[in-house]
């Protein structure tokens, strides 16, 4: 744990799921200027200046959420990691009140907000839905304080806010961060939100619809592609995952060749696992084949050497921080999950070098195909 010193005090908080020799801190210059510019207008301190309703969207691990616990605010959310640390990081700390946590499937939608706090997340597209949608419960009077890393504020952004909300002005630069000020204008009309949005590819027998927030939304990635090309050397499994599944394309596709397989859905993302619900009824609409689906961390709800076949186009980066952090302990846990003979299935571009990561952790690995761009391993837990 690292500990966050503020005017009104100091919270001890922690990452989760918590790694061993995490270098990485529970929060950044953005939150610290959220907390210092609310405390300044005396919110934090003086309950007759308190807002009767806070809402935070995008609190990547609880650091705004503990220490704005004083206004009882709810965290939306598309992580269950992000909220799996908020609640742990509330409860850690002399927070009075439990945290809400909303998933992004639901909407805030108890009543008018009067403070709403926005870091700006990765894609214009996830702002945009996030707006839409919560802009109904937003009054004349709300404030609104969006903040975010100046090197991560795309210009897309400052147009969303304005579009969606109302004008806005900024702050200063402090610690490389910012925060923006857009203005509730009640007269602006607003539309509906544009996701989730449908694609159709010719390698797919059927439409894929997508969340906003879900990676490669607008047509089939190319690693799930070159994946796919794959399939007719991967044998047939009773119990399968499709980890870190997004859309749901791969386990899809592998379920329509096998229908006699168990395939588990598995995704951190609350509108990966709902776009993928929604795609699995189209694909098998007049079928209800073996499966599950579940918002987890990783493998996390997966008993040991229960799997016999694991599919993985792994992420590379968790929300603005790109490295191998992520993929690692997806594979540690895969060789966890697997029965012995089982095999993980991986996609991935090839300058990740997981080929000796992945050999040094089971003892093996097959490059089984590769282009240009990218590479896929075959591994066997034995």
């Amino acid at each position: 744990m690292t500990t966050l010193l503020t005017d009104h005090g100091e919270f001890s908080l922690r990452r989760w799921p918590e790694v061993e020799n995490d270098l990485l801190q529970a929060w950044d210059a953005a939150d610290e200027y959220v907390i210092k510019h609310l405390s300044d207008l005396g919110l934090l301190s003086d309950a007759s200046r308190a807002p009767k309703r806070t809402v935070i969207i995008n609190d990547a691990h609880g650091a705004l959420a503990t220490a704005l616990s004083v206004l009882q605010p709810a965290s939306w959310s598309d992580s269950y990691v992000s909220h799996q640390s908020a609640v742990e990081n509330v409860q850690n700390n002399p927070c009075e009140t439990p945290l809400k946590a909303i998933p992004s499937t639901q909407v805030p939608d108890e009543g008018p907000i009067d403070l709403l706090i926005i870091r700006i997340p990765k894609t214009t597209a996830l702002l945009t839905d996030q707006l839409a949608r919560i802009r109904p419960f937003l009054h004349a009077g709300t404030q609104v304080v969006a903040a975010g890393m100046i090197k991560h504020l795309q210009k897309s952004a400052f147009t969303c806010l304005e579009q969606m909300i109302g004008p806005l002005t900024t702050s200063l630069a402090k610690k490389k961060a910012r925060l923006l000020f857009p203005v509730v204008d009640i007269s602006l009309k607003v539309a509906e939100s544009p996701y989730p949005s449908v694609f159709k590819d010719e390698d797919l027998n059927h439409p894929m619809s997508n969340h906003a927030n879900v990676f490669s939304r607008e047509s089939l990635d190319h690693g799930a592609r070159f994946l796919l090309a794959q399939y007719g050397s991967i044998s047939a499994a009773e119990n399968v995952v499709d980890l870190a599944c997004g859309n749901g394309v791969l386990g899809l596709a592998y379920q329509e060749k096998h229908p006699d397989a168990h395939v588990t859905y598995l995704d951190e993302s609350y509108s990966a696992i709902d776009s993928t619900k929604t795609n699995h009824a189209v694909w098998f609409s007049d079928t209800r084949p073996k499966t599950s689906f579940e918002v987890a961390n990783g493998l996390d709800s997966i008993e040991s050497t229960s799997v016999d076949l694991i599919l993985c186009n792994p992420p590379f980066h968790q929300q603005h921080i790109v490295g191998d952090q992520v993929a690692m302990l997806l594979f540690r846990d895969a060789k966890r999950c697997l029965r012995q003979g089982g095999e993980l299935w991986i996609v991935a571009n090839q300058h990740l070098g997981y080929s000796g990561k992945l050999k040094f952790l089971f003892g093996n690995c097959r490059i089984a195909a590769t282009n240009k761009k990218f590479a896929v391993f075959k591994v066997v837990k034995r």
